[in-house]
């Protein structure tokens, strides 16, 4: 990895201002699924070992530059702070006389966690005199939060300006060397699976992908966008209709580049998204004008699956059918095992396909689970994230 990383750093006495990303779920006052607080405890964990005096910051929900008690990180200081055994700080504010004390006041190894970024709007209009403010607090700047890594905002680039060294945590760089690798320097074959509702919503990785990819899967609801333009008949199913010309553009691009394209051969259908709907399979041409397609069917499945074994290499976003109502959800389980059985590096990212993988028990089979849906979505779709190009080159 080109950038430095928190490795690369003597933070013995440090005062490290980290921005992570704390943004979970919330009810009654407590943390209800503390995953991605988990998920940067290697970093917090290293960083107290070696001595660093760390002020912890993040986003939670959207307060919209407005103070609102059922968005207090107040909260996930509790739960971090059983997680680690050791006592964490809260402060009231980001910045301010009471921010300052308290990172002030910290010794070796000690935690601090700031209240809700977003309290103040300057955060996500990355204002200088706020990314100067956050800056006061620390020495050195770490960043684990790659999920917020392709936005601007003050926490993730401004203050970065301010600060002597700029690093990416241990979370931050798990996701570059995996995601970098995706993109750079893959083992082929190299299949990747697009699911969701749009096609609109992931041109740019399309784009990008076929560039890279021996094999580009798509279902869910964006691959009828793609059957409808190469004119096969598929009843009331999602259609973005003006994207018609640009799935036909895609598929002509795939056939220019040898990609192969895979869409489904069969289809669950019904008459209507609900959990007590009557689903059937049906062929390729065979969708009643009545009926929509939600999920794919068992040739789609073994089709899909065979390709996804010889890979190695597999990228994967988004779900094959409408994953969350039951009837329509094996579709996505079925990739999800396809997947956990390949001997292929395989990086799984978006909110649908973890949550497929964790309820099929398979986690743990994945190479590598993205901790950042839109910025992992726009790293696979070539751009480049403001929160990575503000860290520090190692050289």
């Amino acid at each position: 990895m080109a950038k430095l990383s928190v490795r690369d750093l003597n933070l013995k006495g440090k005062r490290v201002f980290l921005r992570v990303d704390f943004n979970v779920p919330l009810a009654e006052g407590k943390v209800t699924d503390d995953t991605r607080i988990t998920s940067s405890l290697p970093t917090i964990e290293h960083m107290r070992k070696q001595g660093a005096r760390i002020i912890a910051c993040s986003h939670l929900g959207r307060p919209k530059g407005k103070r609102k008690p059922d968005m207090s990180l107040k909260p996930v200081a509790a739960r971090l702070s059983e997680l680690i055994g050791a006592p964490v700080a809260f402060a009231d504010d980001c910045i301010g006389p009471e921010a300052e004390q308290k990172s002030a006041a910290l010794k070796d190894g000690e935690v601090l966690l700031l209240e809700n970024l977003r309290y103040h709007g300057e955060e996500e209009a990355n204002d200088e005199n706020f990314s100067r403010a956050l800056a006061k607090l620390g020495e050195v700047y770490v960043n684990d939060a790659f999920g917020s890594a392709h936005r601007a905002h003050a926490s993730t680039v401004g203050v970065t300006r301010f600060l002597e060294k700029s690093a990416a945590g241990l979370l931050m760089e798990k996701e570059l060397t995996y995601l970098g690798k995706a993109v750079a320097n893959p083992d082929h074959p190299y299949v990747a699976v697009l699911g969701g509702a749009k096609v609109s919503d992931k041109i740019e990785v399309i784009e990008n992908l076929l560039k890279l990819v021996d094999s580009l899967i798509i279902g869910g609801g964006m691959a009828y966008t793609f059957l409808r333009a190469r004119g096969i008949r598929v009843g009331k199913s999602l259609v973005e209709e003006d994207k018609l010309d640009l799935a036909k553009r895609l598929l002509e691009d795939a056939a220019q580049r040898k990609v192969a394209l895979l869409l489904p051969l069969d289809h669950k259908i019904a008459d209507k998204i609900d959990p007590a709907a009557v689903a059937s399979v049906v062929g390729l041409n065979d969708i009643p004008d009545d009926k929509m397609a939600l999920d794919i069917g068992p040739k789609t499945i073994e089709a899909f699956s065979t390709a996804l074994g010889k890979a190695k290499t597999i990228v994967w976003n988004g779900p094959l059918g409408v994953f969350e109502c039951p009837p329509f959800a094996e579709g996505t389980l079925a990739i999800a095992r396809a997947i956990a059985g390949s001997s292929a590096v395989s990086i799984v990212g978006g909110g649908d396909s973890i949550a497929a993988v964790q309820q099929a028990g398979l986690a743990e089979k994945m190479s590598h689970i993205s901790t950042g849906g839109g910025a992992s979505l726009e790293f696979l779709g070539g751009r480049k994230l403001p929160g990575v190009e503000a860290l520090s080159e190692k050289s």
